[in-house]
């Protein structure tokens, strides 16, 4: 079983009535709104992460030098294969 731990936090009385009813019409309690929340936005985060590494990694695709360059080295390699082919 996971240990609990309580803790307190301020928020203004709008969003603390707001958080009671959904509570109430979730049939859930406070506290387990709260961590429903936390645990969504923290996966939601988690997600954002993953995906600002995924177009990192993505932003090093070659320039249209590069790819030019590419092409060249392909026609080229194509050629001297048809080439040195038996």
């Amino acid at each position: 079983m996971a240990s609990t731990v309580k803790t307190a936090i301020s928020m203004q009385k709008e969003l603390f009535e707001q958080v009671n009813q959904l509570a109430e019409e979730l049939r859930i309690s406070r506290s387990k709104l709260f961590v429903i929340a936390v645990q969504d936005f923290i996966k939601k985060k988690e997600n954002h992460d993953l995906l600002s590494q995924i177009n990192k990694a993505f932003a090093d695709y070659p320039d249209s030098s590069e790819l030019q360059v590419q092409s060249s080295m392909k026609t080229k390699q194509a050629q001297t294969l048809e080439r040195d082919a038996w």
